[in-house]
């Protein structure tokens, strides 16, 4: 019997994104996390104790800022080549991109396999071939896998690839390649990386992704970690998801339908948030918050969101301490329907419900209305005309709520400046 970890993707020193920090956030505890996450795979590792590991692509982020990234992997390695075990590394798409990945040299019980062809590493003891390419540019299309070798008849033989496959969403399809490819190489084992959640693409031979160890953005969310391997003779390979993270990423949506009050929706959150932090206790997780159905809160809320984001990160702070840390909150509210009657009722604020109303309910009046206000669309800052937070002109539920948070901020001005008010 032996057994090994099969990780990727580590990404080491890549920060993360899109963390808003605010008064508390432990910014430092977030720097360090690739390097606290790679120190837990390594503690596994020496832990258990592996046979081997296996590092299918993207050890780095691209090239280093300075040799400091370099140098604490090489002290990870001499942890490892102290406890005897062997580390076999090919180079992914961000490796390939990195110029000064291949300057400083590794202990020798880390082999790095060739970018120029397919080479196998054989470990005598242990009756294991590992058989891999790294990446020698950083977007390499073609289909690596069929140059590999022929397995190594009665050994263990393991192909270690840094592949999309078919394609996976979110990932460049680099090196891509079939299961019925990798199958037909009679190998035991498929060693994939590139793909950033855990998969099992296939179970005989097993094909797998083990994800990244760390996630970075709300994109790489819930637990992180890699695979612990454990091969005994005539069974198949046990495959055993190790988590290796330190701090997780959720995208929590909190159901606020039919709430009456801002405070009730704050406890609709709480309700949510204590699933999230029972679920990935001890690690804190940093959440996007998207606050979602009919409320008679909407008005308000719509009416001042900057405020709305800190209330909702005051109580998070509040309940959960350094459990919880808010990366965004998304108000994806609406307005109670309110009966034709009520509607009807004269003055200027409801005949603006009225005209809003009529709006919010038609589709084809809030295209009109994106087409009205494209050129200004085209004025706002980079944030809002590209990437996620981008405002597309013929998406009527977007330009819906961006109706209704105008109806509300209207209304409340119009009620400051009454007589009397």
């Amino acid at each position: 019997m032996f057994k090994f970890i099969h990780a990727a993707d580590i990404h080491l020193d890549s920060p993360m994104y899109r963390l808003e920090a605010y008064e508390g956030a432990p910014v430092e505890e977030v720097r360090q996390a690739t390097r606290r996450a790679f120190e837990n795979l390594i503690d596994t590792a020496v832990g258990e104790p592996a046979d081997f590991l296996l590092i299918a692509g993207d050890l780095f982020d691209g090239s280093w800022k300075d040799y400091n990234t370099g140098l604490y992997f090489v002290g990870q390695m001499r942890r490892l080549k102290e406890a005897g075990i062997p580390v076999c590394v090919i180079s992914g798409n961000h490796d390939a991109a990195g110029k000064m990945t291949r300057t400083l040299p590794y202990p020798e019980n880390v082999h790095v396999l060739s970018h120029r062809k397919p080479e196998t590493l054989t470990l005598d003891s242990l009756k294991v071939a590992i058989h891999g390419q790294s990446f020698s540019n950083p977007a390499v299309t073609d289909n690596l896998a069929l140059a590999y070798p022929d397995p190594i008849a009665g050994w263990f033989n393991i192909g270690l690839l840094h592949t999309s496959l078919t394609g996976r969403e979110g990932h460049e399809n680099y090196a891509p390649c079939t299961l019925d490819d990798l199958r037909l190489k009679g190998y035991d084992y498929w060693a994939l990386g590139h793909v950033h959640q855990y998969e099992i693409a296939s179970v005989d031979p097993p094909v797998v992704f083990p994800g990244c160890i760390q996630g970075r953005h709300i994109r790489e969310s819930g637990a992180k970690g890699g695979v612990l391997v454990s091969v005994e003779d005539g069974a198949a390979p046990d495959i055993d998801f190790q988590a290796f993270d330190v701090i997780r990423w959720e995208h929590v949506i909190v159901d606020v339908q039919g709430v009456m009050s801002k405070q009730e929706c704050l406890d609709r959150l709480k309700e949510s948030m204590e699933v999230v932090v029972r679920e990935h206790h001890p690690q804190p997780v940093i959440t996007r918050l998207t606050f979602d159905g009919a409320t008679d809160a909407h008005a308000e809320i719509a009416a001042d969101p900057g405020n709305w984001k800190e209330v909702v990160r005051s109580a998070a702070l509040s309940e959960f301490g350094e459990a919880v840390w808010i990366e965004k909150v998304i108000v994806h509210m609406q307005a109670k329907q309110k009966d034709h009657k009520t509607l009807s009722d004269p003055g200027p604020i409801r005949e603006l419900e009225r005209l809003v109303s009529e709006i919010a309910s038609d589709d084809d009046s809030l295209k009109d209305l994106a087409g009205e206000l494209f050129p200004l669309f085209r004025k706002l800052p980079a944030e809002y005309r590209e990437g996620e937070n981008a405002i597309v002109s013929d998406n009527p539920e977007q330009i819906r709520r961006i109706v209704e948070q105008a109806h509300a901020l209207l209304v409340r001005r119009l009620k400051k400046e009454a007589p009397g008010s």
